[in-house]
């Protein structure tokens, strides 16, 4: 039986704070740590010294998207690293889509996909799971669906259903509340959720949020770095000697920063 946690989207300092709180109190006995870190940068991209963090926090495989090349540097270094970007970028972008990686003797494929509604336009992602799929021998299948749009998300989780063991939504930054077993058996969550500064317009500060709506003007968007409350969303699951997804649970804790610096959870947390 294999344990996985899946988290969404890692925003900024307070987003790494969150995750690094999270894993120090319950990720010792993770079998696999998946994280999207596109917005771990300052809210925009990846350096090389916060892959690094993250993969210190126990982290095993980062997933990205819309945000993933925001940060030049990455393309010196994103072969390096368990990283992902969208497999459904056109061929010849740095890094890769898909990674397999065995964990117990079970083979776990791995999967970062981009929708195209209200996105940049890339290749089919129904297609391109299509040939991963068949080209791919796994146990376990795991896809990272960064979209916009929640009917593509929740289009391409049945497309998936029965192939793929978990699909799990992220980029809107807002957890929802449908994760479930679809008919075929495949773990599916519209949006996994932020883990990031709590009081903000998805991570970021309202004040840029607010102006780009009442003013219609470009803004320059900053995440708080001294949040004073932050919070970890993300699905935990288990997987059987059968490769099906047995239990499986909602998290999103919040910490609040005490006088010392510190942070605490917050009782009453999801």
């Amino acid at each position: 039986m294999l344990k996985i946690l899946f988290v969404g989207d890692v925003v900024g300092r307070p987003g790494r704070r969150a995750l690094n709180l999270w894993l120090e109190e319950n990720g010792k006995d993770l079998d696999l740590c998946i994280v999207n870190g596109e917005n771990a940068a300052g809210g925009f991209g990846l350096t090389e010294k916060i892959v690094n963090k993250l993969l210190s926090y126990g982290v095993d495989v980062i997933t990205g998207g819309n945000h993933t090349f925001d940060k030049k540097e990455i393309y010196q270094f994103i072969d390096k690293y368990p990283i992902l970007r969208p497999a459904n970028y056109p061929p010849g972008t740095p890094g890769r889509g898909v990674i397999t990686i065995e964990v117990k003797g079970v083979k776990v494929l791995i999967v970062n996909l981009m929708g195209r509604v209200f996105m940049e336009c890339l290749d089919n992602p129904f297609r391109v799971f299509d040939a991963v799929y068949g080209e791919n021998e796994a146990d376990v299948v795991i896809v990272d669906f960064h979209g916009e749009a929640s009917s593509e998300k929740q289009a391409f989780g049945f497309y998936a259903d029965g192939r793929a063991t978990a699909v799990f939504g992220t980029h809107t930054h807002v957890q929802t509340a449908d994760l479930r077993l679809l008919p075929k058996g495949t773990l599916y969550i519209t949006d996994t959720g932020m883990t990031g500064a709590t009081d903000t317009v998805i991570g970021m500060e309202p004040k840029e949020g607010i102006d780009r709506f009442v003013k219609q003007l470009p803004v320059r968007f900053k995440v708080p770095e001294k949040a004073r409350v932050i919070q970890f969303s993300g699905v935990l699951f288990e997987v059987g000697e059968d490769f099906k997804v047995g239990s499986f649970t909602r998290i999103y804790d919040i910490y609040e920063r005490r006088e010392d610096g510190s942070y605490t959870r917050r009782e009453g947390s999801l």
